[in-house]
C-alpha cells in the first residue's frame, strides 16, 4: 500500500478578465478629459479668485449690484425650474400615454430649444413682448410686461430648461407597470389616487433630477436673458450679465469671484437636489 501523500497539483493562476475590452485605457482617457475640461479650468477659476484675498473677494463679490444680480439669477431660476418641471412631466405624460395625430411632430419639437441657439430665442422673445409685438400689445395694456422684465427672464428660462425635464421624465413614464395602475382602478382607486399613489412615487426621482438640471441650466444663461431682460442693474440684471460687464472693464479677478460665487451657488443646489433625490429613490423601493 502507498502510503505518500498524493502530490499536490500547482494551480495557476487565472487572471480574470474584465467584461470590457480596452476598459482600463478608456478609463484613462476618461479621466484625462474629466481633469482637462472641468477640473483644470474650475482650478484656475478658484485659484483667480483667491489671488484678491479674502477682503478683495468680498470687495469684488458682494457688492449691492451683486447681491442684487444673484437675487435674480437664483430667483428666475428656480421659478423656471419649478415650472418646467411642472410642464415637463405634463408634457411627458401625454407624449408616452396618449396617441393623437402630430404626436411625433410634438416629440420633435421638444429638441428645439437645444439645437436653436439661445440668442436667437432671446431675441424672437423679445421681438414678441414689446409694446408693439404680437403678444406684447395684448399683454402690456393689462398690465403684463414680458419684456426688459423678470416675467420674460422667466419665460426664456423656461424654453431653454424644459427640454432637459422632459427627455428625464419620458422614459421613465414608458417603462412604468400599467398592470399596477389597472390593478388599483379595480381595488377602487380614483384616478387622481392612482396617480398620486401609484404613479407618482416611481417617477418623482426623475422629476427631481429634471429638477436638478434645469436649474442648473437655467443658472448659468446668458445668451437668451441679455436680449429680453434690459440689463438694468438691481431689476433685471442676472449675475452672468454683470460677469460679461466686469470683463469688459478688464477687471478679471473681479469677475472670477463673482463666477465663483455663482458656481458655490449651483454646487450647493445641485447636492440639495441629489441627495433628496436619493431618498426619494430608497422610498420608492
Amino acid at each position: 500500500m502507498n502510503k505518500n501523500p498524493p502530490t499536490s497539483i500547482p494551480t495557476r493562476r487565472v487572471r480574470q478578465r474584465t467584461v470590457l475590452p480596452g476598459f482600463g485605457l478608456s478609463a484613462a482617457i476618461t479621466s484625462l478629459m474629466i481633469v482637462g475640461l472641468v477640473v483644470i479650468p474650475l482650478a484656475v477659476l478658484i485659484l483667480r479668485a483667491a489671488s484678491l484675498g479674502p477682503a478683495g473677494f468680498l470687495a469684488a463679490a458682494w457688492t449691492p449690484r451683486a447681491r442684487a444680480a444673484y437675487a435674480v439669477s437664483l430667483g428666475a431660476s428656480l421659478a423656471a425650474a419649478i415650472i418646467s418641471s411642472l410642464l415637463g412631466l405634463l408634457v411627458a405624460w401625454v407624449l408616452v400615454r396618449l396617441e393623437f395625430p402630430g404626436r411625433r411632430i410634438l416629440d420633435a419639437l421638444v429638441d428645439v430649444p437645444l439645437a436653436l441657439p439661445t440668442a436667437v430665442a432671446g431675441l424672437v422673445y423679445s421681438t414678441l413682448y414689446v409694446e408693439k409685438g404680437w403678444l406684447g400689445q395684448i399683454l402690456v395694456p393689462v398690465g403684463i410686461k414680458g419684456a426688459y422684465s423678470r416675467l420674460g427672464i422667466v419665460l426664456v428660462l423656461v424654453f431653454v430648461s424644459l427640454p432637459f425635464a422632459i427627455r428625464v421624465v419620458q422614459p421613465v413614464i414608458e417603462s412604468l407597470d400599467k398592470d399596477t395602475e389597472e390593478a388599483a382602478r379595480l381595488l377602487g382607486a380614483s384616478k387622481s389616487q392612482t396617480f398620486l399613489r401609484v404613479v407618482l412615487p416611481g417617477i418623482l426621482p426623475a422629476v427631481v433630477t429634471g429638477f436638478a438640471l434645469a436649474l442648473a441650466r437655467a443658472l448659468g444663461e446668458y445668451g437668451s436673458v441679455v436680449f429680453i431682460s434690459g440689463n438694468m442693474p438691481f431689476k433685471t440684471e442676472i449675475a452672468p450679465v454683470l460677469i460679461v460687464s466686469r470683463l469688459e472693464e478688464f477687471a478679471y479677478a473681479e469677475a472670477t469671484a463673482i463666477a465663483v460665487v455663482l458656481l458655490g451657488m449651483s454646487l450647493s443646489m445641485l447636492i440639495v437636489v441629489n441627495v433628496l433625490q436619493q431618498r426619494l429613490a430608497r422610498n420608492a423601493q
